[in-house]
């Protein structure tokens, strides 16, 4: 099914919509009488790239024209739930008039003003010509942003490893009477177990609701745990405590085993805003880096009725443009991961006389664990890209896995390992050198990392019989808080924002487990509840506070995460970037006792493209001085380098009384011929004499670098098989091919799948009929090539995917 034919369907049915809504009367004869004038239908927007033409299934979420209560609130407004609801009811039936197979599912009122309803997809146009719709949005599909890393059978359990809280400053807060007291915290996330001995005090006869199961007990699925950990870092009370021990809880289960979906998020947002929630918590994600509307607007409204949402930026990194929805939220405050310090070592790596000079140190769980390896020859074992499948029929145990790159995530393979009996891990490069693979500090085991050549080496070493390793480990030194390399970076593709907006711990974060357990999990997961911990310790102080004064209070007053470049010399390094760390991890007594707010928190600029002259844009921050004196700032701007084709221009000082809040402006002027094409970070200053706010900002000369491409899919459906891939910036020009699978590498073409044109963001899918070449094509693994040019770039990038 070709992207032409989509085109096709698409006016078709939009002319028979049109001749179906205006009569023959509805025509006027043109002027000089020659022919017909039609009246162009109104139409909704449709957002995403949806198969139109498919008579496939599919869910969407529609926004309606008339506006939520708390938008209408918002803006000087009366809305009535009844009123709404009666709004609604009419739209609603138009739909299902038009739409014979069309099935509502939710309907929403408070924050978002709309309804999810399920239906074939290629009647979605129909919704479009319907009175009463502003947009239809696609009901994408949300899984945790977290992985499993030790489970601790209860003797094994010690209070002390939960270290994360006293790190950002939750005991000394306590200490001044401060614990989240007063305030509800509302877990948006797999459930939770209510029962848990540390949480139980969190929660009264009331505990949340369950959208997977449509009743009033969030308690966590069997299997799952994801929400009683998340609720266990911000309010546990027991043998740990989380971040705000004597917070609130709400618990709404909106992930079920397999993950869940933005009608269930929407839901789940908008009924802990009317059960009075305070502060939300969302670790969960997709890897769009996208605006996901639907999920955006409710969260952005649900801050402005002043409840503050924190949710995770997502797993994907260290690279670039890897943040995910809800982390591109405009207004929500997105998180980013930190791993805690720790003890750097280096590694040596031989089997028999072969030494492998790239071998250097991955991840660990301990220190006792790493070392424990030391002086031992261990059995190497060769289990492919270290898949479950892999280990199918080997014998692990007791021995090293020796694992290539590709296909898992790294801390899955290690994962895998250990349940397989492994006693450490060799992971090597498919692609470049050792370096090019990030350290993952918390792994499960102890493993080492192997440039390509080396891993080549080892396992033709491993093939010839000289599998018996020997390895040695020396500490070199203690490294301060980093940022975790799994985590998310911004910017966010069209706004260009700079997300993360803070960052907290999120590596081998101890919490709570159901059935009374604990258990370590790394993820921004795991760094999100941090913050919304931190901000109930905030609000419980500042009640009069709204969700902006949070936000700024964290961003303003957070600390700088340096990145250790040469892990030997401590004096070679520097702050890592602002799409990295956001305004940096959160210090909890800082953002007590500041006395001045920023707001917003950091600013992007977007992008600069004149190709001749000085393009300008404007920006502005409020200053709001909490101190019971007159308070007198002064401001600076620094882009890295002081490149002479950025000028800003904006006060040198602003004075600003007790209590009060000003308004400061300031412009900022590029002359693109004088720069090169690229991304450009800087820093904004305000000093009141005492203690200086740092403000990041960033600006793009030229069309921003993003991934053209981020990911892609082949799903067996009824219909045949949909192929797609996920596209941040739209393609001009979009290509599949697939090839042969050949030892985890890229083999053989078989042949091109499909070529497209002008595909919109976020993403892009087509029927295919499994056959390549005439025939029927056999089942198993293959590599999905997906070539996409867009803004005068080209990219191409090969997928693992299973044909069924």
């Amino acid at each position: 099914m070709s992207r032409i034919f989509s085109k096709v369907s698409l006016s078709l049915i939009a002319f028979v919509l049109l001749m179906s809504v205006f009569s023959m009367g509805a025509s006027a004869q043109g002027g000089n009488g020659s022919g017909t004038v039609m009246t162009e239908l109104p139409a909704a927007e449709i957002f995403g790239d949806m198969e139109l033409s498919s008579t496939r299934p599919t869910s969407v979420i529609v926004e309606l024209q008339e506006e939520s209560i708390v938008e209408a609130k918002q803006k000087g407004k009366k809305k009535t739930k009844n009123g709404l609801k009666a709004e609604r009811g009419k739209v609603i039936q138009s739909v299902e008039k038009a739409v014979k197979k069309a099935k509502v599912n939710r309907e929403y009122d408070y924050v978002f003003s709309g309804f999810s309803v399920e239906l074939p997809a290629n009647e979605i146009m129909k919704l479009s010509a319907i009175p009463g719709i502003k947009a239809i949005y696609p009901n994408v599909h949300y899984t945790v942003d977290s992985t499993t890393v030790e489970a601790f059978p209860g003797e094994a359990f010690q209070p002390e490893m939960m270290n994360s809280a006293p790190f950002i400053g939750s005991n000394e807060a306590w200490e001044t009477g401060f614990t989240g007291e007063g305030v509800t915290v509302a877990v948006i996330d797999t459930g939770v177990d209510y029962t848990h001995p540390d949480l139980a005090h969190a929660f009264g006869n009331y505990k949340g609701y369950d959208f997977v199961d449509n009743d009033n007990d969030p308690q966590e699925g069997a299997g799952q745990y994801h929400g009683t950990h998340v609720s266990g870092t911000v309010a546990a009370n027991g043998a740990i405590k989380g971040v705000a021990p004597e917070a609130t809880l709400l618990g709404y289960r909106v992930l079920g085993p397999e993950g869940g979906s933005t009608e269930d998020v929407v839901a789940g947002i908008e009924k802990a805003v009317l059960d009075g929630a305070d502060v939300m918590n969302l670790s969960l994600g997709n890897t769009l880096n996208n605006p996901d509307w639907a999920t955006s607007i409710a969260l952005d409204w649900a801050m402005a009725e002043g409840v503050v949402a924190v949710t995770s930026n997502g797993n994907a990194g260290p690279n670039n443009w890897t943040v995910g929805s809800p982390g591109t939220s405009r207004e929500a405050v997105s998180v980013g991961a930190t791993q805690l310090p720790y003890d750097f070592y280096e590694a040596a790596l031989k089997t028999g006389n072969v030494s492998y000079e790239s071998a250097s140190v991955m991840g660990y769980p301990s220190a006792d664990a790493l070392e424990g390896l030391n002086g031992q020859e261990n059995t190497l074992v060769d289990v492919g890209l270290g898949g479950p499948a892999d280990f199918a029929g080997k014998n692990v145990n007791g021995k090293i896995a020796l694992i290539s790159r590709g296909a898992f995530a790294f801390v899955d393979k290690v994962n895998n390992a250990k349940a397989a009996g492994a006693v450490g891990v060799v992971i090597y490069n498919n692609v470049g050198a050792a370096a090019d693979i990030p350290e993952v500090p918390g792994l499960a085991l102890p493993t080492i990392k192997l440039s390509i050549q080396d891993g080549q080496e080892i396992t033709a070493e491993v093939a010839k019989g000289n599998n018996t390793a020997a390895f040695e480990t020396g500490f070199v030194a203690e490294i301060d808080e980093t940022m975790a390399s799994f985590s998310s970076r911004g910017p966010v593709t069209l706004s260009w924002m700079i997300k993360p907006d803070v960052s907290a711990p999120g590596v081998d974060i101890v919490s709570t487990y159901p059935g009374g357990g604990y258990t370590s999990l790394q993820g921004t997961s795991m760094a999100s509840p941090h913050v919304a911990g931190a901000a109930a310790i905030l609000l419980q102080k500042n009640p009069s506070w709204g969700a902006d004064d949070v936000k700024a209070a964290l961003m303003n007053t957070a600390a700088d995460v340096i990145d250790p470049v040469d892990k030997t010399n401590p004096d070679d390094d520097t702050s890592y970037a602002h799409n990295a760390q956001g305004a940096g991890s959160i210090r909890i007594m800082d953002a007590l006792n500041t006395k001045t707010l920023i707001a917003p928190g950091s600013h992007s600029f977007g992008k600069f493209v004149k190709a001749k002259g000085k393009q300008v844009e404007k920006q502005s921050f409020e200053i709001q001085n909490l101190s019971n004196k007159r308070q007198s700032y002064s401001f600076d701007v620094e882009f890295e380098g002081n490149p002479s084709g950025i000028k800003v221009m904006m006060s040198k000082n602003l004075k600003v009384q007790p209590g009060k809040t000003q308004k400061v402006n300031f412009k900022v002027q590029v002359d693109a011929s004088k720069l090169e094409p690229g991304y450009y970070e800087g820093t904004i200053e305000v000093s009141d004499g005492k203690t200086t706010q740092d403000l990041p900002t960033i600006l793009f000369v030229g069309e921003p670098d993003y991934p053209r491409v981020t990911g892609a899919f082949l799903d067996k459906t009824a219909e045949g098989y949909y192929v797609g891939s996920y596209l941040p910036g739209g393609a001009e020009v979009l290509e599949y091919y697939l090839f042969q699978l050949v030892d985890g590498n890229i083999g053989p073409a078989i042949g091109e799948l499909g070529t497209f044109e002008n595909a919109p963001t976020p993403y892009h899918e087509f029927l295919w009929d499994g056959k390549a070449g005439g025939a029927d094509l056999p089942n198993g693994d293959y590599v999905l090539g997906v070539y996409v040019e867009q803004a005068g770039v080209t990219e191409y990038k090969a997928y693992l995917v299973t044909k069924e």
